[in-house]
């Protein structure tokens, strides 16, 4: 009962702060990824920016990113699992195109559709992501300026040959739709 008050307070109050429980908890999640995706978490200067949205105070270092297309989080609340009056799960889909690992520079196709649970918590007056703590979900046109830019301060003619192999891969990598989802011809 308490969970729909805040859903329908969340309708009427648009000028709440940034995550605040009288805004769609869906609003946040969005926030958050929306900033994941134009690769606020490569770098370490810049995650600050996702602190309020978050209860974790520092983030692992990550020995990989997945490139992505899309994402879409899912606003159909029967969708959700509702933990308790504080907590939620709601799930967000990810078009994966693969991951880029970066001791090796080296990108490894691996096209799918990832579906995972946030785990959501009302934390003092704010919504929070609790977890899970995944790699950075970034925006495959974000990756290629991000490898464009590397390979431009780059001083090492070998990892600026690697890199450059990166950005090809990065370029060609495509979303495969399932043989059911392709329009009839």
């Amino acid at each position: 009962m308490i969970m729909m008050s805040v859903l329908l307070l969340a309708q009427t109050n648009s000028h709440a702060q940034t995550g605040s429980i009288a805004h769609d908890p869906t609003d946040m999640v969005d926030k958050y990824l929306g900033l994941d995706v134009k690769g606020v978490r490569l770098d370490a200067f810049s995650q600050e920016a996702l602190a309020p949205y978050v209860t974790w105070a520092n983030e692992p270092l990550w020995g990989r990113t997945v490139v992505i297309t899309k994402y879409e989080v899912i606003n159909e609340f029967k969708q959700w699992t509702v933990v308790s009056q504080a907590e939620v799960i709601i799930p967000v889909e990810f078009k994966v195109l693969g991951s880029i690992y970066w001791e090796r520079a080296s990108f490894l196709p691996e096209p799918h559709v990832e579906r995972v649970g946030f785990r959501i918590k009302i934390v003092g007056d704010r919504w929070r992501i609790a977890e899970p703590i995944l790699p950075p979900h970034v925006g495959q046109k974000r990756m290629i300026n991000y490898v464009r830019q590397a390979i431009l301060d780059e001083k090492d003619q070998a990892k600026r040959d690697t890199l450059e192999t990166l950005l090809d891969d990065l370029k060609k990598a495509k979303h495969e739709e399932p043989a059911s989802a392709q329009a009839p011809r």
